[in-house]
């Protein structure tokens, strides 16, 4: 019983100390790194919120009484590292290099403001630069629409932008004014990005012959390149063990056949080839080929033939225009 009771005792002693002191890893998580902070106040002081001058939302937020991981927009890991970061939409201005302090950046969003820069730096897995014409501010009392010019990259440089940023995995570009002819900067893409699995890069007026190599890069999984209606080119045949996920073509200036080996991608789950020149006839799509279907369009072509029955039978598919 003595035992007993010293055993009791000793439990009680642990639990009542656990309490008082968190465990070092709960620590870490919620640990905000000097430095860290430190740069991210740098780029809080040196952004402004275009026209007026005046903080944005998100940044207002950022409490250097509080920790900078549960700032609004900013993502750590779990030594408190700061790696990722979305200023979104914000209608921002001004100079953010002090991002460069913050090593182990992965994840960068400066979508929707007013930057014009093409220094970043090694590491990034994910940038998205992309911009929208019609950006808003919202406040307590009312909405305002401002209209700002678009990001461009004149050549060379596109090359700069990307050219230190081999780890870059997802690249969003729509609405930047890329001047490089096409076969350049994807040339430049193909060679500088061999880990790149995403391209978004919409609405932007480019022009010239789109490469079909670009199509069959091995770790790419989703091509956005609609709204581009000057930019030509054809599908490739498809190899069948081809990581496409997504495919927008809408509203550019492709041509020929929609190849057959397109129905054979087995990841496929959107594919968006209206408002082009396509010809032929639609491609055999079966359940068994494109298992997770879910968003096929292929309207406003000159496609010839009928509709293949099967189309009719995908339990996935949620839109579908075939013609």
């Amino acid at each position: 019983m003595e035992n007993l009771g010293i055993l009791i005792a000793l439990f009680f002693l642990f639990s009542s100390s656990t309490s008082l002191h968190p465990s070092s890893h709960t620590n870490l998580q919620n640990h905000c790194l000097d430095g860290q902070r430190s740069a991210l106040l740098q780029l809080r002081h040196h952004l402004y919120y275009a026209p007026n001058f005046t903080f944005s939302s998100k940044l207002e937020l950022w409490d250097p009484n509080t920790h900078c991981c549960s700032w609004k927009g900013v993502t750590c890991d779990a030594l408190g590292h700061v790696i990722g970061i979305d200023l979104s939409y914000q209608n921002l201005s001004g100079n953010f290099h002090s991002i460069f302090n913050l090593h182990h950046l992965q994840r960068l969003n400066l979508a929707g403001n007013n930057f014009n820069t093409t220094l970043f730096q090694y590491g990034l897995v994910s940038l998205d630069l992309s911009y929208q014409e019609d950006c808003y501010w919202r406040n307590d009392q009312n909405d305002v629409s401002f209209d700002y010019p678009t990001l461009k990259l004149e050549k060379p440089n596109f090359k700069i932008l990307i050219k230190k940023m081999r780890s870059l995995r997802e690249l969003y570009l729509d609405g930047v004014n890329i001047s490089s002819p096409s076969s350049e900067w994807c040339e430049t893409t193909s060679l500088s990005l061999p880990k790149l699995s995403v391209l978004s890069m919409s609405n932007r007026d480019l022009s010239g012959h789109f490469p079909a190599e670009f199509f069959l890069l091995p770790k790419m999984q989703r091509i956005d390149i609609s709204g581009n209606s000057h930019l030509m080119g054809q599908l490739p045949e498809f190899p069948i063990n081809n990581s496409l996920e997504v495919l927008s073509l809408r509203y550019t200036n492709f041509s020929g056949s929609i190849p057959a080996s397109i129905a054979n991608l087995s990841n496929l789950v959107e594919l968006d080839l209206s408002h082009n020149n396509f010809n032929g006839s639609i491609p055999p799509f079966h359940r068994s080929g494109v298992p997770n279907l879910a968003s096929l369009d292929l309207s406003w072509n000159h496609l010839s033939g009928s509709i293949p029955s099967s189309l009719f039978t995908f339990s996935t598919l949620q839109t579908l225009s075939p013609g």
